[in-house]
């Protein structure tokens, strides 16, 4: 079975605007069953995302915190040479990125490019409602990213269609 890996927004948008906690339970109960078995994870400066950016009392900390496996989110330690690779690429990219959208991206509080190298040294794929623009200037996303460097990118529903899972 494939593994999948969420970006921050897998979380976030979903709670904010999507399937709020409150009202769309269903979701949140998948996404505890899928942790649970091992389908997704995430990485730690995801982690960082979420608890870091959030108050004391966030309704999305504190479900993650009572509700996702002790392991679900992986230390990134272990992907450095990749997360250089995709550093250097993007840098090589300043002719068609603005240095303001480079410097963004690689920011070091910033889960994307872990979430690419870390996707990259596994084979896995990335679950992101991020969706590619490769023309835009002002913002290095992650499916075009994923795209360079041959990383399967896909959506939450698609995710979920290929699991063959509802809610």
């Amino acid at each position: 079975m494939s593994k999948f890996i969420i970006d921050s927004n897998f979380l976030i948008q979903a709670h904010r605007s999507i399937y709020p906690l409150d009202v769309v339970l269903s979701f949140w109960t998948k996404v505890n069953e899928l942790s649970a078995n091992d389908v997704i994870v995430s990485i730690d400066k995801v982690k960082t995302e979420i608890y870091d950016n959030s108050s004391h009392e966030d309704e999305l900390k504190v479900w993650c915190q009572d509700n996702l496996p002790t392991d679900f989110f992986i230390n990134t330690d272990s992907v450095i040479a990749n997360y250089i690779s995709i550093v250097t690429w993007v840098n090589s990219m300043s002719h068609h990125y603005s240095q303001r959208a480079i410097a963004e991206f690689l920011s070091t509080d910033l889960a994307d490019p872990w979430l690419v190298a870390f996707a990259m040294s596994n084979g896995w794929t990335i679950v992101t409602y991020e969706t590619s623009e490769p023309n835009r200037k002002s913002r290095v996303k992650i499916p075009d990213v994923c795209s360079h460097f041959e990383v399967r990118c896909i959506d939450t529903i698609q995710m979920m269609r290929e699991l063959k899972e509802s809610f």
